[in-house]
């Protein structure tokens, strides 16, 4: 007579050795994200963090505009992507630690912009006008720069923005 042992697929006591290769692999690939989820993040801009004024030497004010302020990293890197419009009265300063000659690009951002690169006292430098959405290409400062302005494109041409104009924000409380 034959007999027969019945081997259960699964064990019910787990093998260590398989568990010791699956939860680093499982806790690599929960960490893991794209840089797409990674700005997600980061707050929406509000427009509502301070005003900005672009102004002539003489002092005469050009515009004033609302302010979604950008000072971390997380949010300089997010910026406007997926930004879907922008009024006159809108933009968003970028704050950097350092003064350099870092640039801009417009990855993920669906509208058209103007960039306004500013010195540290404030002095315009270059603008980059009417930026192609969604490119990759590295848009420079013209010297270093300390501050970036992103308008709506045609902004600068609208108000009369030049390397002359000078920018003064405050913080809203």
């Amino acid at each position: 007579m034959t007999s027969f042992s019945f081997v259960p697929l699964f064990s019910p006591v787990p093998n260590t050795r398989l568990l010791f290769l699956l939860i680093p692999l499982i806790l690599a690939w929960a960490g893991c994200t794209t840089e797409e989820n990674r700005t997600t993040s980061v707050k929406e801009p509000t427009f509502q963090e301070g005003t900005l004024a672009f102004y002539r030497a003489g002092g005469d004010t050009l515009q004033t505009i609302n302010l979604a302020v950008a000072e971390s990293d997380a949010e300089r890197k997010r910026g406007l992507m997926r930004q879907r419009s922008l009024g006159y009265d809108q933009g968003m300063l970028f704050i950097f630690d350092e003064v350099s000659e870092g640039g801009m690009w417009m990855k993920s951002t669906p509208l058209p912009l103007d960039i306004v690169f500013v010195a540290p006292d404030s002095q315009v430098i270059n603008i980059a006008r009417r930026t192609t959405p969604f490119s990759e290409e590295t848009i420079e400062p013209a010297a270093p720069r300390k501050f970036v302005v992103e308008v709506r494109a045609g902004f600068a041409d609208r108000f009369g923005l030049t390397d002359s104009t000078r920018i003064r924000w405050t913080r809203a409380k």
